[in-house]
């Protein structure tokens, strides 16, 4: 965290034989990729230093219903979708080391619009974005945005507004230019059900070569009695294979799977590193 402080600050001083080394957008995912490698004893203190490294501001800074809402296309996104109740906002919580990042979904008349949430970029930038307004200052080199999209599978939403979002969606998966990786949420104690194996089909049909698909398995401290550091969570094999096979055939069969808690923090530190995507996009 204190070598990327200096580094932004323009005080950072590498030694003259790596003159020519380039650095990452955030010396932290160096330090991120170090650690699979030579794994520290304080994983908890550790990642959670890391948390602080790599996100320092988060901001909500608009909602779309369909293309023409989105803010700029001018930095890499993440997008995270699953269905309802899967655990997502814990989930962006954990990874972003808030409480309640995801506040904005929970308000009235909210949840069928795609939020975004923009991190490491200038305070204010929201007021340029929703009211126009000019702020000084610029953005940091790993800024990105964090896109929340509505949890689907709700009973009472109309079948045009489901098929609306339907087509928004579609179309953000396939044309969105600065879109790096998608996480689809699914819940670790159950597997896919039908609305999981939709977005893994409409994925495969329509998500870019150059965009990371991930399936992320939550709520992995549920499935073990008493969840701790040393038993962060795990998913039942048969879970395991019904989302292999459903991943295979709705032609998603290559994509990485990812176990997680947001109790625990598991698989935290395998989010961010597919979260380095977005951040240095551009």
């Amino acid at each position: 965290g204190h070598c990327e402080t200096a580094r932004r600050a323009g005080s950072l001083k590498l030694r003259e034989e790596d003159a020519n080394v380039e650095l990452p957008c955030n010396v932290v995912y160096a330090v991120l990729n170090a650690m699979s490698t030579f794994p520290s004893e304080n994983d908890d203190l550790v990642f959670e230093a890391i948390s602080n490294a790599l996100v320092r501001r988060v901001l909500f800074v608009t909602g779309a219903i369909d293309m023409s809402g989105c803010p700029p296309a001018d930095r890499g996104e993440a997008v995270f979708i699953g269905r309802s109740n899967v655990g997502k906002s814990s989930l962006v919580n954990m990874i972003t080391n808030r409480k309640s990042l995801a506040f904005t979904s929970k308000r009235p008349g909210k949840t069928q619009q795609f939020n975004f949430f923009a991190v490491n970029d200038k305070p204010g930038r929201e007021k340029e974005i929703r009211y126009g307004d000019v702020v000084l200052g610029e953005r940091d080199l790993d800024s990105f945005n964090i896109v929340d999209l509505p949890g689907f599978g709700f009973a009472r939403v109309p079948e045009k507004q489901r098929q609306d979002w339907a087509r928004f969606m579609a179309e953000f998966l396939s044309k969105r230019k600065t879109l790096r990786v998608v996480f689809h949420l699914v819940d670790g104690r159950h597997g896919p059900i039908d609305e999981d194996a939709t977005i893994m089909k409409q994925v495969g049909e329509s998500l870019p070569k150059n965009v990371a698909y991930v399936v992320v398995l939550t709520k992995a401290d549920k499935n073990v009695k008493a969840a701790s550091r040393k038993q962060p969570g795990k998913v039942s094999i048969d879970v395991m294979n019904s989302v292999r096979e459903a991943m295979r055939a709705n032609k998603v069969g290559n994509a990485p799977v990812i176990v997680t808690s947001a109790e625990t923090k598991l698989g935290r530190d395998d989010l961010w590193r597919y979260l380095r995507l977005a951040a240095e996009a551009y």
